[in-house]
């Protein structure tokens, strides 16, 4: 027994399942399965890919899941209970595994490798979820990594964007659709991420040094010039510095004994920070680097040899010969260090050493607890103490305390080696005026900074045998004077006292007594005339040192506020220098300072409340500073738990309200706008003070506490009153009071109800002055305090909004109403908005859109058509439309944003302006509506004064509504965002329409808004946003599940108005019938099926008022024809007329109107044929599509147009069209027949005609001279000569008629031009072909029709084979000529059917052409040819075995084309077909004639030198004939008809036979020129083949004399050597003979008289051409006559024999 499951209600198939059971569900692993019902083992259900089928499938095949469940039942929708990012995981990798393969089939290599990685990837991070075993922070990072590659493969794949919070995607029925606009639309600030280098020194190889060596790694910044730890910028390098501890001198081993150690450079390398950015493209990636390290030239210039390096200054520093030097790995890693060490733990896990920056970073870190003392060895200038060479100077540093002692492990020379005691510089040789710049770390103990002094030692050293190192001076410094303050961070020149190596230093009194440099020797007022020490004044020492503590100062004023008591007198003094201390110094020592600042207070309050008021404000506003903003915690942290000033909140509200009172007198106001910008933390110290005196009084004071805190407010408000449009100082300070002003409401909720607060705050925001009273500037800034005042916590509570909307709203509108700082009150807006969808289960929520809608709604709209409008005249200006910016678009600027540190924006495009406020305010009119519910449209609906305020607002509305759909509003890949945008339109749309029914109908009738709404409503189905048939089966369900679809609730819409009309149907046809048809071109049947009624009321309203369909019927094919062409409609469209015809025949026997029905079937049927070319017009029209498709259907679309409904435009349109194809084809022979199409439309008359296509306004018979003119250079170029004289002589004619003689010299020279090209230039016979098309399959115009199509210049069979077949790659080639039966016409498969076919030229029945020129005959074969043929062998009877020719007939079918070829396109359709049986004796006559003619034809162009030294195809074509004569061909023709037997027996044959013998014959004559003409012209090489070709000529002469008898003898004689030149001299004669018909009859006469003159010597000659003429004669014997052709005309006249 099956019964419903309860918990088991999704799972995953973790087993393919192919069950032999009944209703077992087909399941393969991974699919996910959603389970309805169980029973013993087995489960009933569905796949979520295939959810229409059910079946069952056992359990253990199932890994369940957990889920919840909503709408139990039938339609239950069950969700698994998993991480967000793990089902969107999945369900995303199910999605580009599809798409992935169809990567490779695309062949977009590239991208495929590239998917793959990031879906292994995705894989492996998913894995990792599931698991469950990460850490929070991992997990963050795991999720980041998932959504980044989720986002990159959708972006890439062209899918849609998904929105997304805290990497969750988001739904968007829990937010608002401004803030799901926001989440792409972003204000895209970042918060600056800290980055880590890690150096690891892999090696160190080089040959030159054999001593130890340390290595010194700094960063340097060559901006700064100085050494840094961090902060990667561009101008960053890495300096590696080389110190090798040895001899003084490498080479040379006599200096010094080998014992003695010196610390001498070596060399340097450095490494640019660029060059590592672009190696390193992924984070944690470790890459090896070498570094080549350069030595000195030198060493004076030592201390600046990285720079060198750096500037490349190559002169300076040598190269190493080799390429050994240091090899590092560097790796980058990002984030805070303590989540680095816990990710990167084996890196830590090393004697890792972590370096710090030299100073305190930009932004300083509350505990972040340092005591360092960076000390540089700078410089020193000594003498030469009488030595003939300059010192080796080495310097020993020492650190000591105030007894005398050396401190332990002071001394630092780099991160992560150990301290030392003392420190020896590296030595410089033969230097007395030494630059080390050699810097060192002094990590001194808090409590042994004072009294500590740092001593300098400074020896020669010796390189002689002993290598001493003598003691000559010392200097010294110690690190803390008398007043506390510690060694300043600058260079500091000390005094050198001489010394030797008996000097004593244990008392280190004697010394310490000294000035230790110039100014310590001006302080010493008392100094003794001897000293224990003598200075050498020509001597100097300097050092520089920098000071990063956190707890001790440099800063005298600082320790003397601190130490207050002991000098009260200075107190005043002391404070007013307080601003001028280091910020820096103040917040190391933040807490301290405060106390002392509160303790004054309560120490006198009178005598120091103004001045430590100032200073609590300069402090404030001190950590406003970005760089002490991380010190605001330890601001409130002491506000909360050490600040103890009862009494204070008294003297800070009196000193406040002072400030705020005197704002309209005083002009410099600074002091008062620093108060004002302090305003927060004041409150802060305000409540505090006063929680802290209300805890230790029991709540004394209150009511004067209230009364104080009232009597504030109204300064705020005086102050915000005031009219500053006058001075631009009490701007600057309302502004500042402005922009503190919200941060003060949280503590206020402290002390007051939140209805308090409200009243206080609603109370100051009503009284700024109104927009028109205030500048821009203060606009902005009042806008931006409305802004934080929605975005604070006070706004929150029901209770408060409800007081503060009001006024909130009041200002929106003003500001909308005069189209000011738009983007602000957008972002006003989209908070609210977010603020009321969160607070929507709330009763007060409905009040709140009902005040809104009040409000804003109609001056949203506005807004938006201004926005609409200006976006839409700069797109216009820029050519282009907007690209979906993101940037950070920004209103204004002014010096008060500057005063207001950046809470404003910059001016940027202000195209790009209006493209983003435009998304800002559809999103926000869209989160109106979407609150809206049916009673805030009946209340809105009634609250208009008139039907006129009505209209109004329904036009906007509806006008608002189109621009979203027409308007790029929202990117393609945000479906979400539009999917919202059309639901919410619907929405609306169902909720106005039956105000616009109830107000606009019947009597009081508005077309303007109905036809918006249609208007509307039309567009709203076409939106490509909304067409499902494109997207993936997910998708679509994943769409219909959360909207339905929209398309169809619209089209009930638009029905149920169109029925509403009743009367005023009239008014919208024809009009409508355009946009009408465009919805029933939607791939939705139902959409289709609500539409076919409209079309009947349309058909029959426009029956009753015209008694037609005329209008009906123009309209709606100018639309199909609009529509179709830009590729809207589909096949389907076919089926839809069919069924709406059916549907009209059955409506109309209801009616009984004959006509009616008569003309409605005519009408549905022109329609159907119209529409079906034009669907096959648009995909022939496709990028891809081949030119002969496009040709084709552009060709079977103006002949519909011409001979079906005769629309003459439209027909000249595609007359143009199919031109421009051709000419694309470069076809212009039918280029120029196309255009001659619309030649004969016009006449030459004066006419005027408009501009038209590319046409200007001119008369008719300036447009058909054009045209011709056109043509004319069309035919040219096509080389068909012989159409164009034709079109000559008639310009000829209107020129002429004209006087026009200029014209009529160009057109005559043309026509010349034309006569001459035909004699002269060569020209190529193109072959035919007839083409079938078999099958439903293709278009409408080939659809089982035949065709045959004039081939391009040298295209034979097989090429045209191959071309037709990739041009229909899904047809099968028949590979016979049969006419196919109806199965296979009617089958869903392309065949097709391609053979040659020769063409029939009715010239051929004319002997008189025998006179013209080859060349000119075999244009007139090829053109102007309606009849070709072709032949299929059949043998009638049996098959004659010994010789097939005589039982071997032929099937000749002659095809008949409905327009001559050339036309207007390359293919004519068939019309016609014939069938005639050839007998076998017909056959061989037709053979052998058409074979002489071959040869005759060719002969002639190598006669004319036409074929340049190509004598390849002559020498094919001999020999292939005299072959064939001699093995077969001809022998076997005589074999079958020249028998006695055969003639016998068909004696109604004789005169046939005689034929063939006659042709034969000549055909032997003419074998003989071409091997005359072939003697002459062949190669060297070749003469074998001519000598061969001779030999059978004699074979074939012979058997041919053996038939024929002595009549050949006389006829033709042996080609030796002789003949052959008689047959030269003659075979001009004989091949090219064509009088023209001005030399007449004469030169006929003169020709044959001529060759019988020459008989003896060309017995030949004379004889042929009497063969030649009477063979023709007997045909046609006439004198005469004029044979005319389309498009020439031949004039013959001849005298018989």
């Amino acid at each position: 027994m099956w019964i419903p499951t309860e918990e088991e209600k999704i799972g995953v198939v973790i087993c393919n399942f192919r069950g032999s059971v009944c209703q077992a569900l087909v399941l393969e692993i991974g699919e996910t399965v959603q389970i309805l019902e169980k029973s013993e083992g087995w489960y009933r259900g569905f796949s979520t890919k295939k959810p229409s089928i059910k079946g069952i499938f056992p359990t253990n095949y199932v890994h369940l899941k957990k889920s919840t469940v909503t709408n139990r039942g039938l339609c239950e929708t069950v969700v698994p209970l998993e991480d967000p990012i793990i089902t969107e995981t999945t369900s995303t990798l199910q999605e580009w595994g599809m798409l992935w393969k169809q990567l490779y089939v695309k062949h977009k290599v590239d991208l495929f490798h590239k998917l793959r990685h990031v879906m292994n990837e995705l894989f492996d991070l998913r894995r990792q979820l599931i698991q469950g075993h990460l850490a929070q922070d991992q997990t963050r990072e795991i999720k980041r990594h998932i959504t980044v590659r989720l986002d990159w493969g959708n972006e890439h794949l062209g899918l849609d964007l998904v929105p997304r919070k805290e990497f969750e995607m988001v739904d968007p029925d829990h937010i608002s659709a401004s803030e799901l606009y926001k989440m792409r639309h972003g204000d895209g600030c970042r918060v600056p991420v800290q980055h880590h280098l890690f150096i690891n020194l892999k090696s160190f190889t080089y040959n030159t040094i054999s001593e130890e060596a340390d290595v010194f790694f700094s960063l340097y910044d060559t901006r700064d010039n100085k050494q840094i730890s961090k902060d990667l910028k561009r101008d960053l390098y890495i300096v590696a510095h080389v110190i090798r501890t040895g001899r003084m001198l490498l080479n040379d081993s006599k200096k010094g004994p080998p014992h003695v150690q010196y610390r001498r450079p070596y060399g340097c390398a450095a490494l640019a920070m660029s060059d590592v950015f672009h190696t390193i493209t992924d984070l944690k990636e470790e890459k090896d680097f070498v570094l080549k390290v350069y030595t000195c030239n030198n060493e004076n210039e030592w201390f600046q040899i990285h720079e060198n390096i750096i500037r490349k200054s190559s002169t300076k520093y040598s190269a190493p010969s080799t390429n050994y030097g240091l090899i590092i790995s560097l790796q980058l890693l990002r984030g805070e260090l303590d989540q680095i060490r816990r990710e990167n733990q084996a890196v830590f896990s090393r004697s890792l050493a972590i370096m710090r920056k030299l100073g305190f970073s930009d932004v300083i870190v509350p505990g972040d607890t340092r005591n360092d003392l960076y000390l540089t060895l700078e410089r020193g200038d000594f003498e030469r103490g009488g030595k003939s060479v300059q010192k080796n100077i080495e310097v020993t540093i020492y650190v000591l305390y105030a007894d005398g002692d050396t401190l332990k492990d002071c001394i630092s020379l780099g991160s992560g080696e150990p301290n030392t005691s003392e420190h020896r510089s590296f030595v410089l040789y033969h230097n007395n005026s030494p630059r080390w710049s050699e810097m060192i770390k002094l990590p001194i103990p808090i409590d042994r900074f004072r009294g500590s002094h740092l001593r300098f030692e400074f020896r020669h050293c010796s390189t002689k045998d002993k290598g001493e190192k003598k003691l000559f001076g010392f200097s010294f410094t110690p690190l803390m004077r008398e007043d506390g303050t510690t060694l300043s961070d600058e260079s500091h020149e000390l005094y050198v006292y001489k010394c030797d190596e008996n000097a004593t230093f244990s008392n280190q009194g004697l010394y310490l007594s000294m000035p230790c440099c110039k100014e310590d020797f001006n302080s010493c007022l008392n100094l003794p005339s001897t000293l224990p020490f003598q200075r050498n004044p020509k001597e100097t020492f300097w050092v520089s040192t920098q000071l990063c503590s956190t707890k001790l100062t440099q800063n005298v004023d600082l320790l003397a506020l601190l130490n207050w008591k002991a000098h009260t007198d200075r107190v005043l003094d002391i404070l007013g220098r307080l601003r001028h201390i280091n910020g820096e110094e103040i917040v190391k020592f933040l807490r301290d300072v405060l106390d002392t600042l509160f303790c004054l207070l309560d120490d006198n309050t009178d005598k120091y409340g103004p001045l430590v008021f100032q200073s609590l404000v300069f402090i404030i506003n001190l950590l406003r500073d970005s760089r002490f903003y991380h010190f605001r915690p330890v601001m409130e942290a002491y506000i909360q738990n050490h600040f103890a000033g009862a009494l204070a909140y008294k003297e800070l509200i009196r000193c406040l309200k002072w400030y705020m009172d005197r704002s309209a007198e005083v002009v410099r106001q600074d002091h008062i706008q620093e108060a004002m910008k302090a305003l927060e933390y004041l409150f802060k110290f305000i409540v505090q003070s006063r929680i802290l005196y209300s805890r230790a009084t029991c709540g004394m004071e209150e009511d004067q506490f209230r009364a104080s805190i009232q009597e504030l407010f109204q300064s705020i408000r005086f102050v915000l009153s005031l009219d500053s449009r006058s001075s631009e100082t009490l701007v600057f300070t309302q502004a500042a009071l402005l922009n503190s002003f919200p941060d003060i409401f949280d503590e206020l909720l402290q002390m007051f109800t939140v209805q308090e607060v409200a009243e206080y705050v609603r109370g100051t925001l009503g009284s700024m002055p109104s927009t028109v009273d205030i500048g821009q500037s203060m606009d902005v800034v009042k806008l931006q305090s409305i802004a934080r005042t929605v975005e604070s916590r006070l706004f929150f509570f029901p209770e408060s909004r409800s007081i503060l909307l009001p006024v909130v709203l009041h200002h929106i509108h003003l500001h909308l109403r005069q189209q000011r700082e738009l983007l602000i009150c957008s972002g006003i807006l989209t908070s609210i908005f977010s603020i009321i969808k969160t607070s929507s289960m709330e009763s007060s929520v409905q009040e709140e859109v009902e005040m809104m809608v009040e409000s804003l709604l109609d001056v949203l709209l506005q807004t938006l058509l201004s926005i609409m409008s200006k976006s839409q005249s700069l797109e216009t200006a820029r050519g282009q439309r907007c690209p979906q910016c993101t940037a950070e678009i920004t209103v204004s600027d002014s010096p008060l944003l500057h005063c207001l540190a950046g809470s404003l924006f910059t001016t940027w495009n202000r195209y790009c302006i209006y493209c983003v406020m435009r998304g800002e305010y559809v999103s926000t009119l869209l989160s109106l509506l979407r609150q809206m519910t049916e009673i805030h449209f009946h209340h809105l609906l009634n609250n208009f004064h008139s039907k006129e305020e009505l209209k109004e607002f329904l036009l906007k509305i509806f006008c608002v509504f189109r621009n979203l759909m027409k308007l790029t509003i929202f990117p393609r890949d945000w479906s979400v965002m539009r999917l919202l945008t059309s639901h919410v339109i619907v929405a609306t749309t169902q909720y106005l329409s039956p105000a616009l029914h109830k107000n606009f109908s019947e009597a009081d009738f508005d077309f303007k808004v109905w036809n918006s709404f249609f208007s509307l409503t039309v567009l709203y189905i076409n939106q490509p946003s909304l067409q499902l048939e494109p997207l993936t089966l997910a998708k679509r369900k994943k769409v219909l599940d959360k909207y339905g679809d929209m398309r169809v609730m619209m089209a009930y819409e638009l029905f149920s108005m169109w029925q509403k009309l009743g009367e005023n149907k009239p008014h919208f046809i024809p009009g409508m019938m355009g946009p009408f048809l465009g919805v029933t071109l939607v791939p939705q049947s139902e959409v289709r099926n609500i539409m076919i009624p409209i079309f009947h009321d349309m058909m029959d309203w426009e029956q009753r008022k015209n008694g037609n369909f005329k209008l009906v019927e123009a309209e709606l094919m100018d639309k199909l024809e609009s529509m179709v062409a830009d590729g809207k409609g589909d096949g389907n469209h076919r089926e839809l007329f069919g069924l709406l015809s059916v549907s009209v025949f059955s409506l109309l026997e209801k009616i009984e109107q004959e006509t009616w029905r008569e003309t409605g079937i005519s009408f549905v049927t022109s329609v159907t044929r119209l529409m079906e070319r034009l669907l096959d017009y648009r995909d022939c029209m496709k990028g891809d599509e081949m030119e002969n498709k496009k040709i084709g259907g552009s060709s079977s679309l103006m002949n519909f147009y011409k001979s079906e409904i005769n629309k003459e435009d439209m027909y000249i349109r595609y007359i143009h069209k199919l031109c421009d194809l051709h000419l694309h084809a470069e076809d212009y022979t039918e280029a120029a027949f196309t255009l001659l199409l619309y030649w004969e439309l016009l006449h030459w008359e004066d006419r005027p005609l408009r501009e038209f296509l590319h046409y200007p306004a001119q008369s008719e018979w300036q447009r058909k001279e054009g045209l011709s003119r056109k043509v004319l250079h069309y035919f040219n170029k096509g080389k068909c000569w012989e159409y164009g004289i034709s079109l000559c002589r008639e310009l000829a004619f209107q020129y002429e008629t004209l006087y026009d003689y200029q014209s009529l010299s160009w057109i005559r020279k043309m026509e010349a031009a034309y006569y001459d090209n035909i004699i002269e230039q060569q020209r190529i016979e193109p072959e035919f072909f007839r083409m079938g098309f078999y099958g439903r399959k293709f278009p409408f115009f080939l659809r089982n029709k035949e065709f045959v199509c004039r081939g391009y210049n040298y295209e034979r069979l097989e090429d045209f084979q191959q071309r037709m077949l990739g041009e229909f790659p899904h047809a099968i080639a028949m590979q016979h000529p049969n006419q196919p039966d109806d199965a296979l016409l009617q089958s869903d498969v392309q065949y097709l059917q391609i053979y040659a076919v020769t063409p029939v030229s009715d010239i051929t029945d004319v002997p008189q052409l025998e006179r013209v020129p080859e060349r000119i005959k075999s244009f007139y074969r090829i053109n102007n040819v309606t009849r070709f043929h072709y032949d299929r062998p059949f043998h009638k009877g049996p098959k004659d075995r010994e010789n097939e020719f005589r039982s071997l007939w032929i099937e000749r079918t002659t095809l008949i084309l409905s327009r001559p070829l050339p036309g207007i396109s390359r293919w004519a359709e068939v019309e016609k077909r014939e069938l005639l049986e050839v007998s076998p004796l017909e056959n061989a006559i037709y053979v052998v004639e058409n074979k002489t003619q071959e040869l005759r034809t060719l002969i002639s162009q190598y006669q004319h030198r036409q074929h340049q030294g190509n004598i390849n195809p002559l020498s094919m074509l001999l020999n292939g004939v005299i072959d064939a004569a001699v093995n077969g061909g001809i022998a076997r023709y005589q074999e079958a008809f020249f028998e006695k037997d055969y003639m016998n027996s068909h004696a109604e044959d004789t005169e046939k036979i005689t034929q063939l013998k006659d042709l034969m014959q000549e055909q032997v004559h003419i074998l003989g020129v071409g091997l005359a003409v072939h003697e002459k012209l062949v190669h060297p090489e070749m003469r074998p083949l001519h000598k061969k070709l001779i030999e059978q000529f004699h074979m074939m002469r012979t058997g041919l004399h053996q038939v024929s008898g002595s009549t050949y003898s006389s006829v033709c004689p042996s080609p030796s050597s002789s003949s052959l030149s008689s047959i030269r001299s003659t075979s001009s004669q004989v091949i090219n003979s064509a009088p023209s018909s001005a030399r007449g009859e004469c030169h006929l006469h003169q020709a044959i008289h001529t060759s019988n003159s020459s008989s003896s010597s060309s017995s030949c000659s004379w004889p042929l051409v009497h063969l030649t003429f009477s063979t023709m004669y007997s045909t046609s014997q006439k004198f005469g006559h004029t044979y005319s052709f389309k498009g020439f005309s031949l004039f013959l006249i001849f005298s018989t024999l």
